[in-house]
């Protein structure tokens, strides 16, 4: 698989959000990378982590966020059901399911219901460690504000803005990521 030839086969026409894309999604591989060197005990799939953290928005491109430059019709909040279509069309299932799996710390189906987002009825929650580490990392840094990474801090209070449930799944994958040597 090329990630970079795939983001560059759907984001051709519009190389402004491309660059935002890319941004983002590098910063993301970056990290899980880095916390992957830090803990060799996990056994990581690395070139799957680094692929699936470059291309986990891919579906970006299909919403409407004029903010970062995307002009499709969907809600921004499906973009991660969106880049799993995209991916499984591409024949990549398990890239598939990081993108859809990423979205905050998981999507709850009661979440899909109470909110009417159209996306299918299901849990939507990283399940393997490679999927938690593309969310937990995604957490840190921002497409309407590149330059920016937030602290643990920050990234806690971001998710907890969905709910507790997150937020305490977040906080255990801080536990096991943590990028303290020696904590």
């Amino acid at each position: 698989m090329d990630a970079i030839a795939l983001i560059d086969k759907y984001y051709a026409a519009t190389p402004g959000l491309r660059d935002i894309l890319w941004l983002h999604s590098r910063k993301v591989a970056d990290r899980c990378l880095r916390i992957a060197a830090l803990h060799p005990e996990l056994r990581l799939d690395l070139k799957f982590v680094e692929e699936a953290a470059l291309l986990h928005d891919i579906g970006i491109l299909r919403t409407d966020a004029p903010e970062i430059l995307c002009t499709g019709d969907a809600p921004y909040i499906c973009h991660g059901y969106i880049g799993a279509e995209m991916m499984r069309a591409e024949g990549f299932p398990r890239h598939a399911r990081v993108c859809e799996r990423h979205t905050g710390a998981g999507i709850p189906k009661e979440e899909i219901m109470e909110k009417k987002i159209p996306i299918p009825v299901q849990d939507y929650f990283p399940e393997t460690l490679e999927e938690q580490l593309v969310c937990y990392a995604d957490k840190f840094y921002s497409k309407s504000h590149l330059g920016r990474e937030r602290t643990p801090e920050q990234a806690l209070k971001s998710v907890r803005k969905h709910g507790e449930e997150g937020a305490d799944r977040f906080r255990h994958w801080m536990d096991i990521f943590t990028e303290n040597i020696g904590r």
